[in-house]
């Protein structure tokens, strides 16, 4: 049976409803995994308020990954937000192995997914184009701690690009081959959505808090401009 958990809603309304998903949750099910993801989670809250309700998957989040994610409560919500997915501003908190030359860059790639699920970049055009923007917000010795921002929603794109520059996200056991002892999950969170509303034509600026698990690797507490 699986672990009833309390969601962290972010904003609800009787057309979405937003959640900041915690690491280590898989937003839909999968061959191995049925309930045990946020979309059941949702689900399971909706129907307690009316047995009726609906939940659809708008985008996802890679199963390590946490962070803001949307769901629709009804199909035309969900294709009217997946119709405008290019304008949504997605930023992202990810801290990486190494101290960062430059402060900020554009990385472009085309990336392609082996058979075995692996993204990489090349050279061939007739991969799928990643566009990547990043800036450094604090730096130690060992670490840095960037805002990501993407301007394009390829599978993997953030971890890939950051590895291809010397720079692999701390906890990726997927790309990277550093092994960041004592942390125990990946450190990348989606931390922004800036949208408009589908029905209501209102802008939406969502975010949260700078997660807590970063902080035993780079203490941050200044505000973060959006």
């Amino acid at each position: 049976m699986m672990k009833k958990e309390k969601l962290d809603i972010v904003y609800e309304d009787k057309y979405l409803i937003v959640i900041n998903k915690k690491s280590g949750l898989l937003t839909i099910s999968t061959e191995y995994e049925k309930e045990n993801t946020l979309y059941h989670q949702v689900l399971l809250y909706l129907k307690q308020k009316n047995k009726n309700n609906k939940v659809f998957i708008v985008h996802r989040l890679d199963k390590d990954t946490s962070g803001l994610i949307i769901f629709a409560k009804d199909e035309k919500v969900k294709r009217l937000l997946q119709d405008n997915w290019d304008d949504v501003k997605r930023v992202y908190l990810g801290i990486v192995n190494g101290v960062t030359q430059n402060e900020e860059d554009i990385l472009k790639s085309y990336l392609k997914e082996t058979k075995t699920h692996l993204v990489y970049s090349t050279k061939d055009k007739n991969g799928d184009l990643a566009i990547t923007k990043y800036e450094s917000l604090a730096t130690n010795k060992q670490f840095s701690l960037l805002k990501i921002t993407i301007l394009t929603g390829r599978k993997h794109q953030i971890r890939v690009q950051l590895n291809d520059i010397g720079y692999p996200l701390v906890g990726d056991k997927k790309y990277s081959n550093i092994k960041n002892k004592n942390v125990k999950r990946l450190c990348l969170h989606a931390s922004y959505l800036e949208f408009i509303h589908p029905i209501t034509k209102e802008i939406l600026k969502l975010n949260t808090k700078y997660p807590r698990e970063f902080n035993d690797i780079i203490e941050y507490k200044k505000e973060i401009f959006y």
